[in-house]
């Protein structure tokens, strides 16, 4: 590297920078009066207002003094810095210099460029180069024969799709993301009970196509996973169908670019589709959840690939999801619930909340069985369109629960084994009692989908709140 001086003034430039252009007079001034070294990140040339410049394209001395923007003036004394401007300020660089009247045809000031060394990629690869990564993670030797792609499928890291290569760049810049340590601990994530630690999560993150914006939305479902109410380890075991599904609220939706409107719960957005997959791959790849393996559900859904969408809180009447459940009106939090496959309700029909109700109701008593009662719980998707039935009849939220629950009560003859032909049911005790199909709680509601279609949804869950039931969890994001 090329030696700093123990005394004097040092300026940082680019040619590609107007600022530094400009103040090139002014480097002709100080080197006039005292002197000035100056370290040039992308042209040896400039500027040719001083009779010697030291090239700095290999970024070396910049990423040392941890330059931000161009032109950056610093002054040392005794090896030591004891003051430095960025961008023109004729008043700071009278100061630091000492000398009266720089630069007195250019304006009063005007502000610099950002530096070659901290544009992205590029302070990745120096924080490489020179070992200030503090990445804690195994490193695996790709040979130069091995496709990497292929590589990690045969290492057993891939849900089936393909994967964006973990690379120590792509880490560090997953980690910008956030302002956690990376060596933070979340919890230990089942069934191995392995320590994921925000560097852990931030490399499936980048497997999973996230970009680091998602970062704290990931960490905030893996957090929420991890919740001993949630119970992973027996969402992961069940022989029943369920994964993770995340819910998103607050501003976080609109800042990173979820859908919430047409087709939330299918493809075709970036980041609903990479936040749900890094959530199975932490599952996956730090805990050891595999198919087939502690995963021993018999037809699994295709959301064990991918199951996150945003709550469209714009475009609805009632309280979001993460208000409801003990969140600040404006704070960013997820929402994690053990379910499966999507069930439509299509009710092209019912004009008023009391038939749309009644709808919703008997597509809910048929999740599971029929004959299932309590059954599971269950996340009801609400699209617009039937969402304005019950917005102009003035029913709240709170309004549409009371009615489902209501419309939920079965009548215990019909549930017992061997009612309506079926063996499938419960013990006879249950005759001549009224049974909810829901525990108190059981229901949630969301509004998300497409304007147009009068097609809402249930994505139904794994139990009822026994003591080996999974419970939905929701976690507020920390940045």
């Amino acid at each position: 590297m090329s030696t700093l001086p123990r005394d004097g003034l040092v300026a940082i430039v680019k040619r590609d920078c107007p600022t530094c252009v400009m103040a090139a007079p002014v480097f002709a001034e100080l080197a006039a009066n005292g002197g000035v070294t100056v370290f040039t990140q992308d042209d040896p040339s400039f500027p040719a207002t001083v009779p010697a410049r030291i090239d700095d394209s290999s970024l070396e001395v910049s990423h040392k003094l941890q330059i931000e923007i161009v032109p950056t003036l610093i002054r040392f004394e005794s090896g030591r810095e004891i003051g430095r401007t960025y961008g023109w300020d004729r008043r700071d660089w009278e100061r630091l210099s000492g000398i009266a009247g720089l630069g007195r045809d250019l304006p009063e000031a005007r502000p610099g460029c950002g530096a070659k060394n901290v544009e992205p990629g590029t302070i990745e690869r120096l924080k490489i180069r020179f070992n200030e990564t503090g990445l804690k993670s195994r490193r695996i030797a790709i040979g130069d024969e091995e496709d990497e792609h292929e590589a990690m499928f045969a290492r057993g890291w891939s849900d089936g799709l393909p994967l964006v290569p973990p690379t120590e760049e792509r880490v560090l810049r997953m980690l910008d993301g956030t302002s956690r340590d990376p060596q933070e601990v979340l919890g230990l994530v089942p069934p191995d009970l392995a320590p994921a630690t925000v560097e852990k999560i931030a490399v499936n993150a980048v497997m999973a196509g996230c970009k680091p914006e998602y970062l704290p939305v990931v960490l905030a479902a893996v957090e929420a996973v991890l919740e001993e109410q949630f119970a992973m380890h027996g969402v992961l075991a069940t022989t029943m169908f369920v994964g993770p599904v995340v819910v998103v609220n607050g501003p976080i939706r609109r800042r990173i670019g979820m859908n919430a409107k047409g087709n939330a719960l299918g493809q075709g957005n970036r980041a609903n589709a990479a936040i749900g997959r890094a959530l199975q791959l932490v599952i996956r790849n730090i805990g050891g959840g595999r198919p087939q393996e502690v995963d021993r559900a018999t037809l699994g859904n295709p959301g064990k690939y991918t199951y996150c969408f945003a709550e469209d809180e714009e475009g609805s009447s009632w309280e979001p999801l993460s208000v409801e459940r003990g969140i600040k009106p404006g704070q960013s939090a997820v929402t994690v619930f053990a379910g499966f496959g999507l069930q439509g309700i299509v009710d092209q029909k019912s004009r008023d909340p009391e038939s749309l109700s009644r709808s919703f109701a008997g597509s809910l008593k048929a999740i599971h069985n029929v004959k299932s009662a309590p059954s599971c719980d269950a996340l009801l998707v609400v699209c617009p369109e039937h969402h304005r039935t019950f917005k102009n009849a003035g029913w709240s939220k709170s309004r549409l629960y009371e009615e489902l629950y209501r419309l939920c009560e079965i009548p215990g003859d019909e549930l017992v084994t061997g009612a309506k032909g079926i063996a499938e049911g419960g013990p006879p005790s249950l005759a001549g009692k009224m049974v909810n199909k829901f525990r108190p709680g059981g229901i949630m509601i969301v509004r998300a989908g497409g304007d147009a279609g009068m097609f809402s949804g249930i994505i139904g869950g794994w139990s009822a709140g026994g003591p080996r039931s999974s419970l939905p969890v929701t976690k507020e994001l920390r940045n």
